[in-house]
């Protein structure tokens, strides 16, 4: 979770300079933030359905990006949906208590032709986390579509970390994301 942003700004990092600092935002129609953790024998998978991106960024510098991802905790709707109640409920993400993940970039550097490298800090029920990953870019017709991936470790984030659940999920969470963003000013 905590590279979210990062990816972002991997995604948003080379527009076409059109225009010195602009902002973006993520069309949430057109992207997706997932995951996968090993769960009772098998690949459980989930999407965040509800989030916002805060972007501010120059084309020409995209080092100084500004970016912020708030995610909906809530909003995690699970492909197993009875193991929805149990993630979003008090033992893994408490929705109720912390309702927002947060996702801050941290720093961007390229990786090679569309390829970049991100660190981003990850903020879930009051505790943060830094994750490096590698993220692609792609830009046309006015839209920036980026994708990207990491593993978060959940304990970190002090995520299902007691009770008798935590024995049977893995504590790898795979965090898949493809954004789609538009110039917004």
């Amino acid at each position: 979770m905590r590279g979210l942003a990062a990816l972002l700004v991997c995604f948003l990092a080379f527009a076409p300079a059109r225009a010195d600092v602009a902002l973006w935002r993520a069309d949430p129609a057109t992207s997706a933030i997932e995951l996968s953790v090993q769960a009772l024998g098998s690949t459980q998978r989930g999407r965040f359905e509800t989030f916002e991106a805060f972007i501010r960024m120059d084309p020409h510098q995209p080092q100084s990006a500004e970016v912020e991802v708030e995610v909906a905790a809530a909003s995690l709707a699970m492909s197993n949906g009875a193991l929805t109640s149990r993630a979003v409920g008090p033992r893994f993400l408490d929705a109720r208590r912390h309702p927002t993940l947060r996702f801050r970039l941290l720093s961007l550097s390229p990786a090679g032709p569309g390829r970049y490298t991100a660190a981003a800090e990850v903020t879930a029920k009051g505790r943060r986390t830094r994750v490096v990953f590698p993220c692609a870019l792609r830009f046309e017709e006015g839209r920036a579509q980026m994708s990207g991936g990491f593993d978060l470790d959940r304990a970190e984030l002090g995520i299902g970390t007691d009770g008798p659940w935590n024995r049977l999920i893995s504590r790898r969470v795979r965090i898949d994301v493809n954004l789609t963003a538009r110039r917004v000013g």
